[in-house]
């Protein structure tokens, strides 16, 4: 818009000389090229056209002396019918007289036996010859015909003046002999002589070495020019068979410039030219480029004074526009611009005068979306401030409960106050492990670095895991705790989806009073709907949303019932909102509530894969296998090697990975399962130590990392090594399931 004012201020009227400038080249640009195009492929056209004309002349006259020579073929076939044996020269005499007065193109005509000798000769122009026997045997004539049967020799004149053209032709069998024909060309004469093509046109024939035998001026034929050095007479000896005909302005045998076409004669290997002068071939084309040339002379013309009248037309509106757009130049947003011309220029004023109207509208909801960010950040900020302090509160209390049991324990007290202190300090440590492991949950959940595993499985071994963790309590609770069988496979992952239903039932067992609860599985077409019923107090509705935030807590069913920590239900919605699975609840005041997870049921397809695969599984036990445990702090190989040795497995525990060699080495065995710490003493990786274990072992050992730090660096680096990493605190079933699955894969391998 800027660069429109500038141009407008422009004074002494350059605007519109410039506007008439521009929109008159612009269509004399548009005129000039699209006459040039249509000057263009008229000309082609034209050419084509003329190309066309003179290969149809030249086919046609190819084809008539082709005809010609066929015709005098078919007629001396009937002299090689029958065998010389059976037949006498006399008798063969009168059927060649009889043949010269049927064909008179035929001057002279000669039979030679099955033994290469001249048994009759008639002529018009010579005495006839019976049996003289001459020796015609290695006459090439005789011999070509032999061979392909039929033979065409050279063109000769007789007498200086008259070209003849020698054909031969075999018998279907040796003993019928040869028949030798001299055929005047004069007919050919006749054939180009008749071909008019403009006013100087001609037409002529060259045989297959380029000599001429044909030419409306027998005077040039009777000379025995050789073309065969001429350009286009050169192109078509060279050319295939296949093209019957080009053209192109050429050297002429007068010397000119000519339009040139030829065509084949198919039996004779010559060929037929038709030439015109281009200056007479082209003729039309120059008229129609004179006319073209005119025309677009008067079109610029008309150009120039159509733009002088456009740009007139419009100077004045737009001088008005001008004059309108200071007032949005000045930032006035409710200006508004009135032109009246009923054309598209008014059109462009109200384009204008809405421009502004949006404008207007947009920096008054620019600013209400200003305004409702910075509200939402206030607030983003306010629940991050929240989290925080209720996050320090949380873990204050129970240290500040561990310091003073700590205090206590310093002052002297009898055995039974100091194993009740003891247990008080452990509740407070169990209290903040809880407290971290949550924090954790969120941190890797809303950080992405939790990946699910989803694969399809029986929702019946998920809800009788249920079964074995919670029946417990809920006894003790004086609860029922009662779980329906369901044989559906679902596509998920396992371990997640089982934290999330038993999230449910452990709020359910710990917020209910009294009857029970019930988890059952009901099919929802392609999905299924795993539901946790309780008979607890309820939820209000006023707070049904608000329960899947962190930190939101419900005062317990019971007085002594300690509080949540406010997080399962907020590590819930993440975890559902990671594997895609829609969460639901349903609540009534006093009457109890409804928790419910829908997962999509599993393909048949994958059940299958996942039957195949589980058949191929080894025994869960760990069979006395050796797994290799690298990790440089003694507590965590202690606390992993004995939960290794409860599964059945041997333990090989080591601080770094030239201790784990050097044990392999004295031992002379290789492990089933490698397990590496990713940060190891001496500044050295877990992705290292498991290289060197491997190269030591001269195997690909299966093996994977576990690190309490996940950067995407660290990620990378694993991948790249084609390593999976686990992230600390790691939970025994995924660490056993990582372990089998790793033990799976390497034993289908």
């Amino acid at each position: 818009m800027l660069d429109v004012r500038l141009a407008l201020q422009i004074p002494g009227g350059r605007l519109f000389r410039k506007h008439a400038a521009l929109t008159g080249g612009a269509m004399a640009m548009l005129l000039a090229v699209s006459s040039a195009i249509d000057i263009w492929w008229s000309y082609r056209d034209q050419e084509a056209l003329l190309v066309r004309i003179q290969g149809a002349h030249a086919n046609a006259a190819a084809a008539r002396i082709a005809d010609f020579v066929r015709g005098i073929e078919a007629q001396l076939s009937w002299m090689t019918h029958r065998a010389w044996s059976g037949t006498s020269p006399e008798q063969r005499q009168l059927e060649a007289l009889r043949l010269l007065r049927q064909v008179p193109p035929i001057a002279e005509l000669a039979l030679i036996d099955d033994s290469g000798r001249e048994q009759v000769k008639v002529s018009r122009l010579a005495k006839d010859e019976i049996g003289s026997g001459t020796d015609r045997s290695q006459d090439i004539s005789y011999l070509g015909a032999l061979a392909r049967k039929v033979h065409y020799g050279g063109v000769r004149f007789r007498n200086g003046s008259e070209p003849h053209l020698t054909i031969a032709l075999a018998g279907e069998r040796r003993s019928a002999g040869v028949v030798v024909a001299e055929v005047d060309l004069k007919f050919v004469w006749d054939v180009v002589n008749e071909i008019r093509v403009g006013s100087r046109g001609v037409a002529f024939v060259v045989d297959a070495s380029g000599r001429l035998i044909a030419h409306p001026d027998m005077s040039l034929v009777l000379r025995l020019p050789d073309l065969s050095h001429l350009p286009h007479v050169r192109a078509a000896r060279d050319a295939p068979d296949s093209e019957p005909f080009a053209a192109a302005a050429r050297s002429s045998l007068a010397g000119g410039p000519v339009m040139s076409a030829h065509s084949v004669i198919s039996p004779l290997g010559w060929h037929v030219f038709v030439e015109v002068p281009t200056v007479e071939a082209y003729a039309p084309i120059t008229d129609s480029l004179w006319r073209s040339f005119l025309l677009l002379a008067v079109g610029l013309m008309a150009a120039v004074g159509i733009a002088l009248h456009l740009a007139q037309l419009f100077f004045a509106p737009i001088k008005a526009l001008h004059s309108g757009t200071a007032g949005l130049e000045k930032g006035d947003l409710g200006h508004r611009i009135s032109i009246r011309t009923g054309d598209e220029l008014e059109d462009l004023g109200e384009q204008f005068n809405n421009m502004a109207a949006r404008l207007q509208a947009s920096y008054a909801d620019l600013e209400r979306k200003v305004a409702e960010r910075t509200q939402e950040l206030e607030q983003a900020n306010l629940a991050k401030t929240r989290f925080l302090a209720v996050a320090s509160h949380d873990l204050r209390q129970p240290l500040h409960a561990l310091g003073m049991f700590i205090g206590q324990i310093s002052t002297p007290r009898d055995a039974a106050s100091l194993r009740r202190i003891v247990e008080r300090a452990e509740a407070s440590v169990a209290a903040m492990n809880e407290l971290f492991d949550g924090l954790l949950d969120i941190s890797r959940i809303d950080t992405h670095q939790l990946s699910p595993n989803v694969r399809a499985v029986p929702i019946q071994g998920l809800l009788d895991r249920l079964a074995a963790t919670y029946s417990g309590e809920a006894v003790h609770r004086g609860l029922s705790l009662r779980l329906t069988k369901s044989p559906v496979w679902i596509l998920s992952d396992p371990v997640l989806l089982e934290r999330i239903l038993g999230n449910f039932v452990s709020n359910a067992v710990r917020y209910t009073q009294r009857g029970g609860i019930v988890v059952l599985c009901r099919r929802r077409g392609a999905a299924l709907r795993a539901e946790v019923w309780d008979s607890g107090p309820g939820i209000p509705g006023g707070q049904l949303q608000n329960i899947f935030a962190e930190f939101v807590r419900l005062e317990p069913a019971r007085s002594d019932e300690k509080q949540g920590l406010g997080l399962g239900l907020a590590i819930v919605d993440r975890l559902a909102r990671l594997l895609g699975h829609t969460v639901d609840v349903r609540s009534a005041v006093g009457r109890g509530s409804r928790f419910s997870v829908t997962v999509p049921i599993a393909p048949a397809a994958d059940i299958e894969q996942t039957m195949i695969e589980r058949a191929a599984e080894p025994e869960q036990s760990g069979d006395g296998r050796l797994i290799v445990l690298i990790d440089d702090d003694p507590s965590v190989r202690e606390g992993t090697g004995g939960l290794l040795r409860g599964w059945g497995f041997e333990v090989m525990e080591a601080s770094s990975a030239e201790e784990a060699a050097a044990v392999l080495h004295r031992r002379q065995e290789v492990p089933a399962l490698i397990i590496a710490d990713y940060e190891l003493a001496d500044l050295k990786t877990g992705i290292e130590g498991i290289a060197a274990l491997r190269n030591a072992c001269e195997q690909a050992v299966p093996a994977f990392l576990v690190t309490g730090g996940a950067s995407e660096d660290r990620l990378h680096a694993a991948r790249s090594a084609g390593l999976e990493v686990l992230r600390k605190p790691l939970a025994p079933a995924a660490f056993r399931d990582a372990l089998h699955r790793h033990l799976h894969a390497h034993a289908a391998a």
